[in-house]
């Protein structure tokens, strides 16, 4: 039945575009898999530019890979094979779920209000990239001085402050988040590197077994 809904909705949306045959995809350079069009004319494969989004900020839509302006609107292809397709079908839920969070408006908002859990985990996530520790650090520390500001606004009196303030309150432990983050980030990174050399050293201890028993 969802799948249906999605159907219909993207068939609403589409008009009559088909990715050119002698062009390819500027992600992956390869040839169009479940093409989508932005709004300034350029294709991409469903899946490639889905995951350029999820590799920057999570609350900004994607920049175009070639003219780096904002998409806010992804059209699919009218090839109707591809609706068949059930990994297709996935692609345009995501790409659809996309398209309403970046429509803007009432309808854009509400959106990112149902979409808010899975905005917070993948920030999460992002928070535990020793890279991305700067640009959320201060991002956080904002969002929580805004915090403290409406907390002091409407006269709430439920967290005990003691002789910090609320401001500081909430700047503190802003910054105690993302430095746990930040920690447990560089320690999942070391356990995996870690095991990617152990793995690598595990190989080649075989591949040196196996050349001397080859040798014999």
């Amino acid at each position: 039945m969802d799948d249906d809904l999605v159907v219909m909705e993207m068939n609403s949306e589409r008009v009559n575009e088909i990715a050119p045959a002698n062009d390819c995809c500027s992600i992956c350079h390869g040839t169009f898999t479940i093409p989508f069009k932005s709004q300034c004319n350029h294709w991409f494969c469903g899946d490639c530019i889905m995951l350029v989004w999820h590799h920057g900020a999570a609350l900004q839509p994607c920049r175009c890979p070639i003219c780096r302006r904002y998409i806010t609107r992804l059209t699919p292809e009218t090839s109707l094979p591809h609706l068949q397709d059930p990994q297709a079908m996935e692609v345009l839920e995501k790409v659809q779920k996309y398209n309403r969070c970046f429509v803007g408006g009432l309808r854009g908002f509400l959106q990112r209000v149902l979409d808010l859990p899975v905005f917070l985990v993948r920030i999460i996530r992002e928070m535990m990239d020793p890279d991305r520790f700067g640009y959320y650090f201060y991002k956080v520390r904002f969002l929580a001085l805004f915090l403290s500001m409406l907390y002091n606004t409407f006269s709430f009196d439920f967290i005990p402050s003691g002789s910090l303030g609320i401001v500081k309150l909430f700047d503190y432990t802003a910054i105690a988040m993302a430095v746990t983050l930040y920690l447990v980030g560089i320690y999942r990174n070391h356990r995996r590197y870690r095991r990617q050399a152990l793995e690598q050293s595990d190989f080649n201890a075989w591949d040196d077994y196996t050349r001397v028993r080859i040798s014999i």
